[in-house]
């Protein structure tokens, strides 16, 4: 069995474009500065949970709003950023499990005693519901359904990934003994020199003294 086949095709394998998970990742970004910073900034607005007063840090604001705004960040910079499939993927198991955070964290703040989530500061219902979504249960889902997506995107080794992968190995063989990881982060093809007179036997004129 030839290693070196297999280290080859390995890490052309686990190479995907960058695009691959920049949606996906974008939204989880965005979504985790909302879920991290929303519980601060929010009672500048009256768009908050008890106690209404900006930028009072609680126990409860750090474990079910801070922890997890903070990890769908990390893993959509991961799912944007990674040129590598299994660096983004685990920036999308991240996200997924901060947007279940989000969900299941509220009912769990009082069995795990990291402090009660607070009364959403409204006078009716339709405000109230509002708040618990945008806060906790429907912010976690679009996590959770933007992680999901682009994990499925990921596990899939496309065409484009193919054509990808074969541009590095390309671009790896037709430069012997030279810097490769320059031109894998090359976007374009590589070019090549162009041939002379030396390497093209058209191109050489034949000297006054011929026949």
């Amino acid at each position: 069995m030839n290693t070196d086949n297999v280290s080859t095709d390995r890490g052309p394998a686990l190479r995907i474009p960058r695009s691959r998970g920049a949606l996906g990742g974008l939204a989880v970004f965005l979504l985790g500065i909302w879920g991290a910073l929303i519980p601060f900034v929010g009672p500048y607005f009256d768009f908050a949970f008890t106690p209404d007063d900006a930028w009072v840090w609680t126990s409860a604001r750090g474990w079910l709003e801070v922890l997890p705004g903070v990890a769908a960040i990390i893993g959509g910079l991961l799912m944007v950023m990674s040129r590598n499939r299994l660096v983004a993927s685990f920036g999308g198991w991240l996200a997924a499990a901060a947007g279940l955070w989000f969900i299941i964290g509220p009912f769990l703040a009082d069995t795990l005693s990291i402090g009660a989530v607070g009364d959403p500061v409204a006078t009716g219902d339709l405000k109230r519901a509002i708040l618990q979504l945008t806060f906790f249960y429907g912010l976690g889902a679009l996590i959770l359904f933007f992680a999901a997506t682009s994990l499925g995107r990921l596990s899939v080794r496309s065409a484009r990934d193919i054509a990808f992968a074969r541009r590095e190995v390309d671009a790896r063989t037709a430069l012997p003994g030279g810097d490769h990881t320059a031109v894998a982060d090359a976007p374009g093809p590589v070019q090549t020199a162009p041939r002379t007179s030396e390497t093209h036997p058209r191109l050489h004129k034949p000297g006054l003294g011929s026949a």
